[in-house]
């Protein structure tokens, strides 16, 4: 079959784009039966060998699969094509929710409505905790690294970054004794071209960083750079980096509050695009505070642009050796011992938010984060149950019970 022509290929990943809501896996499900089923475009190994190596990079691996696939079929206008169809509609709707609650956020009955919405996101991200621990999970040594990677961020404060590299080698280790397949095909292309497709994205990446510094933006180029950094540790999904991000953006810079991230989290889960467009909305309240609308839209756009022009340097540079890099084992250890860390941080993730969920005031411990047992909100608590139970014991779908239960808290909130 010759390669689609662009009109295909636009309504193919505008298609995707718009209906990728519901997480990684959900996303992934919409690319297979459009790409795979539908399409033919790509084989079945084909797409489980390309998801097995967006896996491996950092970044969102529903948009790099994207971003492959489209890379496949018509080369890095293809990619550009599928990458930004699937990023851009959400970012749109991110921007739209996040002017709406800058501004009408401090409303009682906005803000009760969020108390729902927090609740909903606690139990999302167990759910997301448990269908994640089912697969990454293989063996006691993997139990082991999520225990020690929990106890790690969460009674230690040991770094995000520093807790995946451990488990990566970690993992590496573990698989030094395993023998490689049979040697792939060479890719086919120059050291030269490899180096040179590197370059332009690594300046693209880091060009409105440096004219933020140049311009003398302390702000901004704090913040380009926080989430550059972010870009290059975020292995496991969004949910694995988001406690780092919470504590950095919180605790560290003091750009947003505790509450606004949870509120963040949940209102990206109810945009189509990938879930690290959180990052977008943490940006732009964060600009709104510094100095208003004017710079929240700046700190909203840098923040996209530092998050997601480094996914298109990563399948870009690395798209010509996927079958080369797949047939190390090394790299496959790697990747398990990085999985099964991401397990004891999204607990970690879990039970931070479940604090702010439930608790008015949360204080720091010997060993960690510790509730004011006398700030609890029974109301929060509730919902919280109530959210839990509707979406891991009735499976009511996520917006379902985001929706309910903001609507309930307004509810509550309205006759007291």
């Amino acid at each position: 079959m010759g390669a689609p022509g662009y009109p295909d290929l636009l309504r193919s990943f505008a298609r995707i784009g718009l209906l990728s809501f519901g997480g990684p896996a959900a996303q992934i499900s919409v690319m297979h039966d459009e790409l795979v089923t539908r399409r033919g475009w790509m084989s079945e190994p084909q797409f489980l060998g390309a998801l097995s190596f967006c896996m491996l990079l950092p970044g969102p691996e529903a948009m790099q699969l994207a971003t492959y696939a489209g890379w496949r079929q018509r080369g890095v206008p293809g990619g550009l094509i599928a990458g930004l169809l699937f990023v851009l509609p959400g970012a749109a709707v991110i921007l739209c929710l996040g002017y709406g609650y800058a501004v009408w956020g401090g409303v009682p009955l906005v803000q009760a409505a969020f108390l729902g919405v927090k609740a909903a996101v606690v139990a999302i991200v167990v759910q997301a905790l448990l269908r994640i621990a089912r697969k990454a999970l293989a063996t006691p040594g993997h139990w082991v690294v999520a225990g020690l990677a929990f106890v790690a961020i969460y009674a230690l404060s040991v770094p995000f970054p520093a807790i995946i590299a451990a488990a990566a080698l970690w993992g590496a280790w573990q698989s030094r004794d395993v023998v490689a397949g049979p040697e792939p095909a060479a890719p086919g292309r120059r050291p030269a071209d490899t180096l040179r497709t590197a370059a332009i994205w690594a300046v693209l990446w880091a060009a409105p960083v440096l004219v933020a510094w140049g311009a003398g933006a302390a702000f901004l180029t704090d913040l380009a750079l926080f989430f550059s950094k972010l870009a290059v540790v975020t292995f496991g999904g969004a949910y694995a980096v988001l406690a780092y991000m919470a504590d950095t953006v919180v605790e560290a810079k003091g750009w947003i509050t505790a509450a606004q991230m949870i509120d963040a989290l949940g209102l990206a889960e109810t945009t189509p695009g990938p879930l690290i467009l959180v990052t977008q909305f943490v940006g732009l309240l964060a600009g709104y505070a510094e100095a208003g609308a004017g710079l929240a839209l700046v700190a909203a756009l840098l923040t996209l642009w530092v998050t997601f022009v480094p996914c298109f340097l990563w399948i870009f540079t690395g798209a010509p050796y996927v079958e080369a890099i797949l047939a190390r084992p090394r790299l496959r250890g790697a990747l398990a011992g990085i999985s099964a860390a991401v397990v004891g941080v999204i607990f970690n993730l879990s039970l931070w938010f479940a604090l702010h969920a439930v608790f008015g005031a949360v204080r720091e411990g010997a060993l960690g984060p510790v509730p004011v047992w006398a700030s609890v909100s029974w109301t929060g608590l509730g919902l919280t149950v109530l959210a839990a139970a509707l979406l891991l014991a009735v499976r009511m779908p996520m917006g379902r019970v985001l929706a309910l239960m903001a609507a309930l808290a307004g509810a509550i909130h309205a006759l007291t």
